[in-house]
């Protein structure tokens, strides 16, 4: 086995806060917004054609339907005033007008229109904030860790015994990327699960001494108090997905491509949103990745060798606190008529509950770093310079080239864009960590879909959980053809192994039940204790861990019945 868990604190690359991109973007916030104001009237006049006054009139049409039919609370108030403004601003354009005066008239309605969405997104850090973030959640999480999993809480609480990092492990390529801080600017391309996810990421990114990065999130996550006073000062740039109007879309990408342009370290979740269905993301959202693309080219036409390199990240979790309401959103969605959900009820009890009992198993949630790519996908090597697939160096400078100069061409950006998704794609599969959970889960529902080969999932669904039952001679027998399987992918390259899938079937087994059983009130899997046979409490939830090794084929290799 050579995935080994980091479990020591990291020095700060950059010791001094105010160094820190996302510090001196924060300083420069007014003028970072006038950029990308006129960076963004560029752009729309060139995706319109010019046809600005047009693409106003969708773009109010648009935002009043929205605030009709989908308001928010945190809608800001003066955002009705703006918008009715902006079309009495419409209509006192004389019918007489000039060419030119129209086109100066839409071009001060469109700047304004902009900056609201500019100021709308942009994010904010502030030092102090991050430093009480820092030791607030380090503190509190610990002595839930050491309260959790203590025989004697009070002597585990007072002496600290057990430290965070133990169950938020950080693997793979974290001196390397250390190593690239320097050397240009890093995006980490993460998968998603659970709206934990950013909270976990920026731990880990403090525990292998990093600097905040820029991240975006749904306006959803600014609506609670607390979590928006945060969220509001930790760099966090705001993404409202029910804003469709092409000028929104592109402030938005504007300020993803201008600020890694500045060299700002940046986060976005590629597959866009959670995974619905448990699986690793195969699909990827190109509007920010192609930002990254862009911000690439401008900086080698503006003659800088500043690089920009794309991280996979993997998050790893033996149980997710929504799984439940997942899977059923995500079966509601696939299965239509045929299959009806309802949604599960989210409480801050609910977010507590986790946590305790995640710090209460001898548990753990991984993140795996991967490989950095250049913006074409191409491994970079310790000192940031690309390299193909045998081993040669290259000058991606060169793929930007038009008629030997450096250009524009977005049409070739585009399909730049597809080819670095899809080799995030593959480096998510070959960087994720099989956890003993996900193979004990994988192997149980396999087992219970072979045996009613004629049925398809949602048939499968409808049958009784009473009814599946796995002995427990043929399931050790089956976990241990995948336990095997496994490490065959391992030596090929294509994923990683957790420490706890190692050793013998049984401490695999005992290990994954442990942790899959650990959260949810209906089990997806544990052993009988009267018989010593497997049972289910739950087959949608069964279905949902399971699905976290899909993609690798492995019930092609091996039949289990």
């Amino acid at each position: 086995m050579s995935l080994k868990y980091k479990k020591e604190q990291y020095p700060f690359v950059i010791p001094d806060l105010n160094d820190w991109p996302i510090v001196e973007l924060t300083k420069d916030k007014e003028a970072f917004i006038e950029q990308l104001t006129a960076f963004c009237k560029k752009r729309i006049h060139l995706l319109t054609k010019g046809e600005i006054g047009a693409e106003i009139e969708r773009t109010m049409y648009l935002e009043q339907k929205r605030m009709k039919e989908e308001p928010w609370r945190l809608d800001p108030a003066s955002e009705k005033k703006f918008w009715k403004q902006i079309r009495k601003d419409m209509l006192k354009q004389p019918l007489d007008s000039s060419k030119v005066d129209l086109t100066n008239w839409n071009d001060e309605l469109l700047e304004r229109i902009i900056k609201q969405y500019a100021n709308e997104i942009a994010g904010h850090f502030n030092i102090k904030t991050y430093w009480f973030a820092r030791r607030v959640l380090t503190t509190s999480f610990t002595i839930l860790l050491n309260a959790a999993s203590a025989k004697n809480v009070f002597n585990n609480v007072f002496q600290m015994r057990h430290k965070l990092q133990e169950r938020i492990q950080t693997v793979g390529e974290v001196e390397h990327i250390r190593g690239l801080l320097d050397k240009g600017t890093i995006v980490f391309v993460p998968t998603h699960f659970s709206n934990l996810d950013s909270i976990l990421i920026g731990l880990s990114l403090d525990f292998v001494g990093l600097p905040a990065f820029s991240y975006g999130a749904g306006l959803n996550l600014f609506n609670s108090g607390a979590v928006a006073f945060f969220m509001n000062r930790l760099g966090a740039y705001r993404l409202d997905r029910r804003k469709k109007s092409k000028i929104y879309i592109e402030t938005l990408k504007g300020y993803s491509n201008l600020s890694m342009e500045r060299g700002v370290h940046s986060l976005f979740f590629p597959g866009g949103t959670r995974s619905r269905s448990g699986q690793v993301e195969n699909r990827l959202k190109l509007g920010l990745m192609s930002t990254v693309i862009e911000a690439q080219r401008r900086l080698y036409e503006k003659g800088s060798d500043e690089k920009i390199y794309v991280v996979p990240l993997l998050l790893g979790y033996h149980f997710v606190l929504e799984a439940k309401s997942l899977i059923e959103q995500h079966l509601k969605k696939t299965g239509k008529e045929q299959y009806y959900a309802k949604d599960e009820y989210r409480s801050n009890f609910k977010i507590l509950q986790f946590i305790w009992r995640f710090f209460r198993q001898s548990s753990e949630i991984v993140l795996s770093f991967g490989k950095p790519l250049d913006v074409l996908g191409n491994f970079v090597d310790e000192n940031g310079h690309s390299i193909d697939k045998h081993g040669n160096p290259i000058d991606t400078k060169d793929y930007f080239l038009s008629g030997g100069r450096i250009g524009a061409d977005l049409q070739r950006e585009s399909e730049y864009t597809k080819i670095l998704a899809e080799r995030v794609v593959e480096r998510f599969y070959s960087e994720n960590i099989a956890l003993s959970s996900h193979v004990v889960a994988f192997t149980a529902f396999n087992i219970f879909k072979n045996r009613h080969p004629e049925l398809d999932i949602y048939e499968l669904l409808r049958i009784s959980s009473k009814e599946a039952i796995f002995e427990k001679a043929e399931f050790h027998k089956a976990v241990e053809a995948v336990q095997k399987v496994i490490f065959t992918l391992e030596k090929e390259g294509k994923i990683k192994v957790s420490p706890n899938v190692g050793g013998s079937v049984e401490n695999l087994i005992k290990n994954g039940l442990q942790n899959l059983g650990g959260y949810h009130d209906r089990k997806p899997l544990f052993k009988d204790k009267k018989t010593d046979n497997y049972l289910t409490q739950d087959l949608k939830l069964l279905l949902y861990y399971h699905n976290h090794l899909l993609g690798y084929d492995i019930e092609k290799r091996v039949k289990l019945v």
